[in-house]
């Protein structure tokens, strides 16, 4: 899976904004979601670089991130730099901003946008979220967009973020989640997956994974729920199948979420400790 959202977000890489939202379903053709139906419009926000902006996000967390000038932000599937860059902004020339991603491309392109805008303390680092390349403690704010739900072992990639983070930091994360299960034939898919919803998993677990990691302070901050078109569902899904999928329960929904590092985790009993 991992392999193939690489090679995905490695196509779009290639491909502008303009390119992404105008051709039928982005980087990989028609069978596969388009990754601008979550997208939100960051242009009117301070910092942005329309260069850097691919449409592959679901929110705007840095929006909500209380990011302060002076502060290190770390944005976690940096892809082109937009986030990044919009970061950089509010922390000013003072603070510093790290980009990870771990599609070599996105790097490239974000490291070529940071070199046009002369930035010296805005950098992109290539990594995995499982493991992120960071010494522990060094941001006062991690935000990200729309990528965790792509990372296969979440519950790593939520303690890799405890980790960097300061004492007293905090995350806002977007991200696509669900409420209900998905019908098979989108949940199986490995492009619906690299389309960021098949990699989706539900509300509650997800605000659970995070309150494990050591979390305090977790809060939405925005919920938004995602359609998805006709022509999209119609590729996995038969007449009947997208009827109940419409009048059903189920939800897919971009959410932003709010987090604290307050404490260091510690053992509570033999209920809770390895």
């Amino acid at each position: 899976m991992k392999q193939i959202v690489k090679e995905t977000y490695g196509s779009i890489a290639d491909q502008s904004k303009a390119q992404n939202e105008t051709s039928c379903c982005g980087a990989t053709g028609c069978s596969t979601v388009d990754e601008a139906i979550m997208a939100e419009d960051y242009e009117k926000l301070a910092g942005y670089v329309q260069d850097a902006d691919l449409g592959l996000g679901c929110g705007l967390p840095t929006e909500y991130a209380q990011i302060k000038e002076g502060d290190t932000v770390v944005d976690l599937g940096s892809g082109a730099g937009n986030d990044a860059f919009v970061a950089r902004a509010v922390t000013g020339a003072g603070g510093k901003v790290i980009g990870v991603d771990f599609t070599e491309k996105m790097i490239a392109k974000a490291r070529a946008n940071a070199e046009k805008l002369g930035l010296n303390n805005v950098e992109f680092r290539f990594g995995d979220i499982e493991n992120i390349p960071i010494t522990a403690g060094v941001a006062d704010v991690v935000v990200s967009n729309c990528v965790m739900n792509l990372v296969p072992n979440k519950k790593k990639a939520f303690e890799e973020t405890f980790r960097i983070l300061k004492k007293g930091g905090h995350f806002s994360i977007s991200d696509i989640v669900l409420v209900g299960p998905l019908p098979k034939a989108l949940q199986e898919s490995a492009e619906m997956y690299a389309g960021c919803v098949s990699g989706a998993i539900q509300k509650d677990a997800y605000l659970s994974i995070i309150k494990e990691a050591g979390f305090s302070n977790i809060r939405l901050q925005k919920e938004k729920k995602i359609g998805l078109p006709n022509e999209i569902l119609s590729g996995y899904l038969n007449e009947k199948e997208m009827e109940d999928y419409k009048n059903g329960n189920l939800g897919i929904y971009s959410i932003t979420v709010y987090a604290e590092k307050n404490d260091e985790k510690s053992c509570c009993g033999p209920e809770c400790c390895n």
